[in-house]
């Protein structure tokens, strides 16, 4: 690992869930989960987390986990099915609790769900969240909505939290997707980082995050968001207690000299935070799903980081 400096493997150690079943990629099941076996075998192994599998697909990928051994076992961010009431959101948190547990028994030598992440209807209210806890358990779960719900959505987070013994309830923001309209500002991106900050609640990001930096992309015709930039956003608007202007400010630079990394800290421009800090701050920041775990890696090779 020669030549990786320590705040780099700090901010993106175990960072990616590979998501190969999703747009742009959307492979089969059968060869997103053989990507994953290899992956957990290769180099860059270091950056990889969980493997993003829906709950209906379950029953299925029980069948082909020959790829998987105690060493390297498949471990699952389960997703749950998009609701859009409360009435079907509770159904399907019922399908998806007994589909976690049945997969969570199935041989656990060989895999295990790390993570569940849903959809939050715009009527969920605190009370079924609370029951949405009390029917899952101990497993960390991560509620998706849009950002005009991120703030809202963090505060009815936030408040279970404080009730709980320990914290599993965190906040998911999709950055992007397949098509320029998917993907949110840098505005909206900051308050959403600004938000969880406050009230130390646990963020994930999905889509469009393939490339480190801010960039412009032919194929969805707009500016990707950088998973250098959104991370590191994340983490210094925490440390410094930025307001979104600034948090927005360090998403949209497209600079890779603003970026610095060595054993002892990362820096963006004149912030910096030391890798022991970077470190307490990512239970906070925990990943980003991706449907390509190669892109992330060429590109940081590209830009002389790994």
């Amino acid at each position: 690992m020669a030549g990786l400096a320590a705040s780099l493997r700090a901010l993106l150690a175990h960072s990616i869930d590979y998501a190969g079943m999703f747009p742009p990629c959307q492979l089969e099941l059968e060869p997103a989960l053989k990507n994953q076996a290899d992956y957990l075998r290769a180099p860059d192994a270091w950056m990889l987390s969980a493997f993003v599998l829906p709950v209906d697909q379950f029953a299925s990928a029980k069948q082909v986990l020959s790829d998987f051994d105690p060493l390297h076992p498949l471990r699952v961010s389960a997703l749950g099915s998009k609701t859009e009431s409360a009435g079907a959101f509770r159904e399907a948190l019922a399908r998806t609790n007994v589909a976690v547990r049945s997969l969570s028994a199935h041989n656990v030598d060989l895999v295990s769900v790390t993570q569940l992440e849903m959809f939050l209807p715009r009527d969920v209210d605190v009370p079924l969240l609370n029951e949405a806890g009390s029917i899952l358990g101990t497993l960390p779960v991560f509620w998706e909505a849009p950002p005009d719900r991120a703030e809202q959505t963090i505060a009815a987070v936030a408040e279970i939290n404080s009730n709980a013994d320990a914290p599993t309830f965190g906040y998911k923001l999709r950055t992007g997707g397949v098509t320029a309209d998917a993907f949110p500002t840098s505005m909206q991106i900051a308050q959403a980082l600004v938000t969880p900050a406050t009230h130390q609640v646990p963020i994930k990001f999905t889509a469009g995050l393939h490339h480190p930096l801010r960039q412009y992309r032919d194929e969805v015709q707009t500016k990707m968001h950088g998973f250098l930039n959104v991370l590191g956003a994340a983490i210094l608007a925490a440390e410094y207690k930025w307001d979104t202007n600034q948090t927005a400010l360090m998403l949209e630079d497209e600079n890779a000299d603003s970026f610095s990394f060595t054993d002892e800290f990362f820096a963006w421009r004149d912030w910096k935070i030391d890798t022991g800090r970077l470190q307490y701050r990512r239970k906070f920041v925990t990943s980003f799903g991706s449907c390509s775990f190669d892109e992330p890696g060429e590109d940081l090779r590209a830009l002389g980081l790994l």
